[in-house]
């Protein structure tokens, strides 16, 4: 992020806070549209032109479908934006490959793929379908464009919906103290999740000792291959969630309410559960606008296995077009056909287990599984993905420990703490929660309240110190590029 971006950013802030002060909510529209141009504009003017291009597309086209509601309308608006995302995202590696080196030398070498084009494009699809089933949608051409270029999720989402956007963007009243309370609160928990606990584990404690040199490596141990896979999928976590958090904590502070992307994933019982907390703003919209009419289309219970295959394929397809990541589609596909294979043997077998046991081993499973799905995610091609398989699946690889002690320490404790302060969390919520029932509070009823406040509602009061620390971070980032901050992980979907 450079100086003249950083300015950048001022402005919007300012434009938008001048916005609540505008006695018309059109006139709010117009300057929160100008805001976000402004801010989107600034990574390139190129991306801001296909950005506008791609909005007017997609409300013109929805003007037509809603006066003749038609697949085949609805179709030819879907191939548009495909084609749209296609020419950006998909067809700059196809031409680095060897047999498109011509092509590649000539008219299409200078393609760049503008920032966030993934995420509305699912928006504007979004928008077409919802038009089809025959949603009462009727945004302005400054509203459309106002929700495809919405300056918080531009860049990385959430993905939102236009039913959920349009009545907020007409709503005419201003600021109340709960949308700053919670704006603030969800801000500095993404500052301190993103710059951080993922920072924290993308470095490690000295160089080449986190996960990202720890990927970058060979040679690795079976325990190796499951710390790193578990690691990275706490990175990522950190990473999106953290900037989930920043988006609808900043939104929140101007009274728009964002979908929530994120919802305790790693506690999940089984991998259906799991895809109903992590990245919910898409696995939502892949939910309702594929699989659920592929799985219509044939009342077979095998379609429906087929469903969900193809439907988690288009998940990874969607990151992009690499065989790793359509295989971590697959591989997650798989799992959720094996969970409901599970389900119905279960039905017909009559063997119980205690209850406990029975969610822990779920649990278990479900999050070893997920875990070592990350491998497809992050590794740096098949080859090195296939060859950390095949150290998992070696028992005598269990005997060899190849990275730093430094790295053992750093990713176990954070792991761990993790899941220790969601324990804390689920236990204070609960005994809350009763001592609240019971009318009256004892001396340990009041404490637990008052502890629960601190890890809940009152996040900030132990977070300050390090939101300090997020901010010199941040500081240095601006000020000194050799500064080493990874980068937002999803910028490059």
């Amino acid at each position: 992020m450079t100086i003249l971006t950083f300015g950048v950013i001022l402005a919007v802030l300012l434009l938008w806070v001048a916005a609540w002060h505008l006695p018309s909510y059109k006139h709010r529209q117009a300057l929160l549209l100008l805001a976000s141009y402004l801010f989107y504009g600034s990574w390139g003017l190129g991306f801001l032109l296909v950005l506008i291009a791609g909005s007017i597309m997609n409300f013109v086209w929805g003007s037509l479908l809603q006066r003749r509601v038609s697949a085949g309308r609805l179709w030819i608006g879907v191939a548009l934006n495909l084609l749209l995302l296609i020419f950006f995202k998909y067809l700059p590696p196809l031409l680095e490959t060897g047999a498109a080196t011509a092509w590649h030398s000539g008219l299409f070498r200078d393609i760049v793929m503008p920032l966030g084009i993934s995420f509305w494009t699912l928006q504007g699809l979004s928008y077409l379908f919802d038009i089809y089933r025959e949603e009462k949608l009727n945004p302005s051409l400054l509203e459309f464009c106002l929700y495809m270029a919405f300056w918080p999720t531009v860049l990385s989402g959430p993905v939102c919906r236009l039913p959920n956007m349009l009545p907020q963007f007409r709503n005419a009243s201003g600021f109340n103290q709960e949308d700053v309370a919670i704006g603030m609160r969800r801000l500095i928990q993404g500052l301190v999740m993103k710059y951080a606990l993922a920072q924290m584990l993308a470095s490690g404690l000295a160089p080449g000792e986190g996960i990202d040199g720890g990927f970058d490596q060979t040679g690795w141990g079976a325990v190796d291959v499951w710390l790193l896979a578990i690691g990275f999928g706490f990175q990522l976590f950190f990473d999106f969630a953290g900037y989930s958090h920043i988006v609808i904590g900043i939104a929140r502070l101007f009274g728009i309410r964002l979908e929530e992307n994120f919802n305790r994933p790693y506690l999940s019982m089984t991998p259906s559960i799991f895809w109903t907390r992590w990245h919910m703003s898409l696995s939502f919209w892949i939910r309702d606008y594929v699989f659920l009419p592929l799985a219509a289309a044939r009342r077979d219970r095998w379609w429906l296995y087929v469903a969900l295959i193809l439907s988690m394929t288009l998940f990874g397809l969607w990151h992009a077009a690499e065989a790793t990541l359509v295989l971590w589609g697959i591989y997650h596909g798989l799992l959720l056909v094996s969970h409901r294979v599970g389900q119905q043997l279960k039905r017909s077998v009559a063997f119980t287990c205690p209850a406990y046991l029975g969610a822990l081993l779920s649990w278990g499973v479900t999050f070893c599984m997920v875990s070592l799905g990350w491998v497809f995610f992050r590794a740096n091609d098949l080859n090195q993905a296939l060859t950390m398989f095949a150290s998992v699946s070696s028992p005598a690889q269990y005997r060899r420990l190849s990275l730093s002690p430094n790295f053992y320490l750093l990713t176990s404790s954070v792991i761990i703490g993790y899941f220790i302060y969601q324990a804390m969390k689920s236990l204070l919520d609960s005994w809350r929660a009763r001592y609240t029932e019971e009318g009256s509070l004892s001396a340990l009823g009041v404490i637990t309240v008052e502890l629960g406040e601190i890890l809940d509602r009152r996040v900030w009061w132990w977070l300050a110190p390090m939101a300090v620390v997020v901010l010199g971070l941040t500081g240095i980032t601006i000020f000194d590029q050799t500064a080493a901050v990874t980068p937002f992980m999803y910028t490059m979907f």
